[in-house]
């Protein structure tokens, strides 16, 4: 094979890595983002009353970026596959003890009073998560993306490839569902005691925010499916 096709072929294959790279990349960003942002509880006024949760939207902080890992794992599997979406998902719930342990670990170093902008109080309140965020987040993510992923491909399966819609929507509407009430139901509900009727009213507002978002997200990732499968077809065409 001449120099010049295996210089091509190896400049298209590190082309064609960047994709993944930062579908990867945001994944894990958005996870770290969800992890560190889980204790705020933020409250939205509603034009309306809905049932449970009244004409007020609550919902845990993290609900946003934690969204944004289905978006991210639903354009990764459609276009490296399943086997490759669970190594995804599987390391990520690693890198979270990561995380924990880098926060952590800085929390209990020694603090320069003088030069710090916070006291060790103020940060280790907002950065140190309670057992209870800890335990919620680590179990509704592992059993939340690994059914998000086995959902989407069977949805493929069943349709042949046809309407990435569907199985967009439905593997995140059903593994969202499943996410919202373990988090909620342990972080908050068993572990910080929150009252019955807090906790549902969480649930619902978390799992709508969630819905709207995997609705607004599918024309996304039409264009990222598309735009990648785009590249890959040009360049394999340059290659040859």
């Amino acid at each position: 094979m001449p120099a010049t096709t295996v210089w091509t072929m190896l400049r298209n294959s590190s082309q064609l890595a960047v994709p993944q790279v930062a579908l990867l990349a945001l994944f894990v960003t958005a996870l770290v983002t969800a992890q560190v942002t889980a204790a705020k509880v933020l409250a939205f006024e509603l034009p309306v009353s809905i049932p449970i949760a009244g004409e007020t939207l609550l919902l845990p902080g993290a609900a946003l970026a934690y969204a944004l890992t289905f978006f991210a794992s639903d354009c990764y599997a459609e276009l490296y596959g399943r086997r490759a979406a669970q190594v995804m998902v599987n390391v990520a719930f690693a890198m979270n003890f990561v995380l924990l342990a880098l926060v952590w670990s800085t929390i209990g170093a020694p603090i320069a009073t003088e030069a710090s902008s916070v006291s060790q109080a103020q940060f280790a309140d907002v950065l140190g998560a309670s057992t209870g965020i800890v335990v919620g987040s680590l179990a509704a993510y592992i059993v939340s993306q690994n059914w998000d992923v086995i959902v989407f491909h069977r949805i493929r399966d069943a349709t042949d490839g046809e309407h990435l819609w569907l199985r967009n929507l439905g593997s995140t509407a059903t593994s969202q569902l499943i996410d919202t009430v373990l988090f909620v139901g342990i972080a908050f509900f068993l572990f910080l005691g929150v009252p019955l009727e807090a906790a549902l009213s969480l649930i619902v507002g978390q799992y709508l925010l969630k819905l709207a978002i995997a609705a607004l997200d599918t024309p996304f990732v039409y264009l990222v499916v598309g735009l990648v499968r785009s590249r890959e077809q040009n360049s394999t065409a340059l290659a040859f």
